[in-house]
């Protein structure tokens, strides 16, 4: 990285206009005349500009974040605010926020995550949906998560996880659970129920409805659960699952509990490894050793038939 841009090539703002963060963000960036014009770019307007398809080339999700072209680099995300802080003029009280909350890569890193999740509420208020550069909506949310085992899955299991981002998809199971709660689980079950967690009791032939859903504002995979127990009567068990990266997924519970885990398929069954717990905060991963107490998660999924 250069100590600072260069002026002849100028800087591009490559940005979400119907944000009002980014919006903002935008119209109080004051770059210092020594490192060139500033241009502006609303990706929603502009989707076929150069630099627009550039970003999109290169795999950066504007849903994630601004970008910024500035001497043949693209700053993206918090790495673009942090170029904001380092050389925007502290004229107004957007820059100076800016400059404080992102004048590190370290700060950065702590604080991007709560305003991306300031940002993402503010959009779903005003109904606005998302750019979807990368045109995530057209693959299923978890190819990129079983890679080159995707296509080596049985059609069932293809069926079972074809939900993509940023739709109303939607598949439905029916069947029946044998549901088993043992041990230091049932000291907790008042706790689980009242943060209608896994349901902790014991019942057999449990009819259970669960429905794989989308949704049109996230790339979260929805797992509704419905359990129609005899003694509870139904219950409803509902998480959200996020892609991490490469092969690792986040099943994200009430109050953001988490359960982390590794998919894989080896060729006769997928398997679910755990990977450790986690609380969900502002976009943030904080782990916690819940394994301590309850151990840790396992699961198989093995195709019967198509």
């Amino acid at each position: 990285m250069t100590d600072k841009p260069d002026p002849s090539r100028g800087i591009y703002f490559v940005y979400d206009g119907d944000c009002p963060l980014c919006t903002s963000a935008a119209l109080a960036l004051r770059i210092k005349q020594d490192y060139g014009t500033l241009n502006l770019i609303n990706a929603r307007e502009a989707a076929d500009h150069p630099h627009v398809r550039e970003i999109t080339r290169r795999g950066l999700d504007l849903d994630e974040g601004m970008a910024i072209f500035a001497d043949g680099r693209i700053y993206h995300g918090a790495d673009a605010l942090g170029f904001m802080a380092r050389y925007g003029e502290t004229r107004n009280a957007f820059m100076a926020a800016t400059r404080a909350l992102f004048w590190s890569e370290k700060l950065s890193a702590l604080t991007y995550p709560c305003m991306r999740g300031v940002r993402d509420w503010l959009l779903r208020r005003r109904n606005v949906k998302p750019i979807d550069n990368l045109n995530l909506r057209s693959e299923p949310t978890f190819k990129p998560v079983f890679g080159a085992d995707w296509d080596k899955l049985p059609p069932v299991l293809r069926a079972h996880y074809a939900n993509r981002p940023y739709t109303n998809d939607e598949v439905v199971a029916e069947g029946v659970l044998d549901v088993t709660c043992l041990g230091p689980i049932r000291v907790l079950a008042p706790l689980l129920r009242l943060m209608r967690q896994i349901p902790a009791t014991s019942e057999m032939n449990v009819p259970v409805t669960v429905r794989f859903r989308s949704d049109l504002d996230t790339k979260a995979y929805h797992f509704d659960r419905t359990f129609r127990f005899k003694s509870w009567g139904p219950y409803r068990f509902h998480s959200r699952m996020f892609h991490i990266a490469g092969n690792e997924m986040i099943e994200v519970m009430r109050f953001g509990l988490g359960w982390r885990m590794h998919y894989s398929w080896d060729g006769e069954k997928i398997t679910l490894v755990h990977a450790g717990y986690a609380f969900r905060l502002f976009g943030h991963l904080i782990p916690i050793p819940l394994g301590l107490l309850i151990g840790e998660g396992y699961a198989e999924e093995v195709p019967v038939d198509d």
